[in-house]
């Protein structure tokens, strides 16, 4: 029952789409477990870039059955929209797709709540995506929302949005002083996406469970990143799902003992994106040289990311609450014009060091990085094929890394190509 995690160990954008596309040649089901919209999985194949949101990254992969997970809250349009562009694309979508029938159906005033609510926060904005992902989850923990196997039976759909239109339309109205929604424009639209998509819901618990039983490879695609988990994470700046690995069982039914091995996949430098406390965030010149060389531009909302220095102290949390087994190192390349790297080892607040990550805000906001320097390497890594190729003071920084964080590293990228993908251990990930 061979199974492997790939999950973020960050604030997100480390590169997941790219490796779960490479790990995805060898898996047999590709299932994506939390998140919505707001995630984007960049792939790109011989100078062909495809950002994905919602289809898992293992689409590209004619061989993969790719589940989207009953912990994934679905936006129809979109998930119609990213279909037809990867079949323009030429590739297949048809009975390797399939669609929890238990998934939340993101609706169009989740949208507009997502919005209103933002805006209502004023300076404590949370710097959502704005694509109606916190409304939607909301929904589901208080028992409103609609799911996929309501959206493909129009009685049942119909039904679920007139008992739960009125509410949301007087809370608009009342409250945020919107315009209320309309039923009948909701039943059009969402009506045809449910038509043009019941052919590939179903019941992904069975179909997983069945896929163990036969013992298939199953790729496990995490969304988002580790400290925006919505348990876990650095509250309330994060998102409304478990972006951990502690996800899968929930958001794939799938129980915690077939969750077999779990990937890491760490940025060779940290970024955010959106408020929130980061640590280790360089401002001016550097910062914005990183942002650049590391095209640190959102693939959901176009937005620049926050850089800085890698955070190991932030890093140890999330691997432990992920229970990592190997890391994988992304963008190393983006470093190569770095004179002098920097690792943050611990965090000062007032004459307390921290080496565990608070749970306290005031704490992360007001805290000093203590840094360890080390030689940059100042060389092109972006064509290595092997972990020999490397320089030796590159190889000192993986190395360093290791064991700062003590768990090995099993990959290192060295570009955004699916080629540019360094195998350190030639099998084992799978387990």
């Amino acid at each position: 029952m061979p199974s492997l995690c790939v999950v973020g160990m960050q604030w997100g954008d480390e590169g997941k789409g790219k490796l779960i596309d490479y790990l995805a040649a060898q898996a047999d089901v590709v299932v994506r477990y939390a998140g919505g919209s707001n995630a984007g999985h960049t792939v790109v194949v011989n100078g062909e870039k495809t950002v994905l949101h919602l289809l898992p990254s293992g689409i590209l992969h004619e061989q993969c059955l790719c589940v989207v997970g009953n912990g994934v809250v679905v936006d129809p349009g979109e998930l119609l929209e990213e279909i037809a562009l990867v079949e323009s694309r030429g590739a297949t979508v048809g009975d390797n797709l399939l669609i929890s029938d238990r998934a939340q159906v993101v609706m169009p005033y989740h949208k507009v709540l997502d919005k209103v609510l933002e805006e209502a926060k004023g300076a404590g904005k949370l710097g959502t995506t704005l694509r109606g992902i916190g409304p939607c989850y909301a929904d589901k923990a208080s028992r409103t929302g609609i799911r996929m196997i309501e959206l493909v039976r129009p009685d049942a759909f119909k039904a679920r949005l007139e008992a739960t239109l009125p509410a949301v339309n007087r809370l608009l109205e009342q409250v945020y002083g919107h315009e209320a929604l309309s039923l009948d424009d909701i039943l059009a639209e969402y009506g045809g996406h449910g038509e043009r998509l019941r052919r590939f819901v179903g019941d992904s618990v069975t179909a997983l469970h069945r896929a163990f039983a036969a013992g298939k490879k199953v790729l496990f695609e995490g969304a988002q990143g580790s400290m925006l988990d919505i348990d876990f994470g650095t509250y309330p700046f994060l998102t409304s799902s478990n972006a951990s690995v502690c996800g899968v069982p929930a958001g794939t039914g799938v129980p915690p003992r077939l969750v077999g091995s779990v990937l890491g996949v760490v940025k060779a430098y940290t970024t955010r994106v959106g408020a929130g406390p980061f640590p280790t965030e360089l401002h001016g010149d550097l910062g914005d040289r990183l942002r650049e060389d590391g095209g640190e531009f959102g693939a959901t909302t176009g937005r620049p990311r926050r850089c800085g220095w890698l955070d190991a102290v932030a890093l140890r949390y999330a691997l432990a609450i992920n229970g990592t087994d190997r890391l994988a190192i992304t963008k190393l390349d983006v470093l190569d014009g770095q004179p002098t790297l920097k690792v943050c080892t611990a965090y000062r607040h007032g004459k307390r060091v921290y080496d565990t990550f608070p749970s306290d805000l005031a704490v992360l906001e007001g805290c000093e990085p203590q840094y360890e320097e080390l030689a940059g390497w100042q060389r092109d890594t972006s064509k290595a094929q092997h972990i020999e190729d490397l320089p030796a003071v590159t190889l000192a920084y993986l190395n360093r890394i290791e064991e700062l964080l003590g768990v090995p590293i099993g990959i290192v990228s060295v570009g955004n190509e699916r080629r540019q993908t360094i195998l350190v251990e030639g099998d084992g990930l799978f387990r």
